[in-house]
């Protein structure tokens, strides 16, 4: 079982839009369920982006991150309000950087904020020490669970020290470079519930993702937390849903 918490549905303006968020795609690699943003939403508009991707979630397979762009709360408390009650969106999406709203900023803390009592876990961008921003947020913010997209990217070992402090974070690792060693540290350095996968396609290829994971030599155990286990005890969905979820398969 494989479940993609980082995964993103609509073009991009980069020329890298190379694995379209499709059951397709899935298939090819193993992908069980993939949770996913609008590419409109997140760099864009989030509202009409949101509005877009609730007309393609299946519910089954394919489910969505409501995103919220600090600097337009009342759209995105109106959105979560909206959205999460399908049940086919399950967590939000955050990104510091199109908007203009790095972690330490008013209008984030004031985002997270928001999103806490919803109860759904926030996929964060975070890159190099942000990601220990994001866990003193989450110290801060009573019930806040947050996910630190690419775990830091280059900062990895800021994300090591950022779990460690808080297990209300969770950290997944995509990134567009792969330094050999970097899942191996992060693994042997957290609690390994704390550990989620995601590949960032459609802006990446899942195929970097998975490389990277199988290079870490990875126990049984830790293989199984890290695929699927930590994302369907994280996510709310469902009893059938989830049911499926947590039917284990062979590798």
């Amino acid at each position: 079982m494989i479940i993609d918490v980082h995964a993103h549905w609509g073009p991009w303006f980069f020329t890298m839009d190379v694995a379209r968020a499709s059951v397709a795609t899935m298939d090819r690699y193993g992908i069980d369920v993939s949770i996913v943003s609008a590419t409109e939403a997140v760099i864009y508009d989030a509202p009409a982006g949101n509005r877009a991707l609730a007309g393609v979630l299946d519910g089954q397979r394919l489910f969505g991150h409501v995103t919220v762009n600090p600097r337009r709360l009342a759209d995105g408390e109106r959105d979560l309000r909206e959205y999460l009650p399908t049940g086919r969106f399950v967590g939000v999406k955050i990104h510091t950087d199109y908007t203009g709203s790095p972690l330490t900023s008013p209008q984030m803390r004031e985002a997270l904020t928001m999103v806490a009592p919803f109860g759904c876990p926030a996929l964060v961008h975070t890159w190099g020490p942000s990601v220990l921003d994001l866990a003193q947020a989450c110290l801060d913010i009573p019930g806040l669970r947050a996910i630190a997209g690419h775990m830091g990217a280059d900062g990895h070992r800021f994300a090591i020290e950022a779990a460690r402090s808080c297990d209300r974070l969770y950290l997944e690792p995509c990134w567009s470079h792969a330094p050999a060693g970097r899942i191996a540290q992060v693994v042997a350095g957290v609690d390994t519930r704390q550990l989620l996968f995601g590949t960032d396609s459609t802006l990446i290829d899942p195929a970097s993702a998975f490389g990277a994971v199988a290079a870490a030599g990875l126990t049984r155990e830790a293989k199984a937390r890290i695929a699927w286990e930590n994302a369907a005890a994280l996510f709310t969905v469902d009893n059938d849903v989830l049911a499926a979820w947590n039917v284990s398969k062979q590798p």
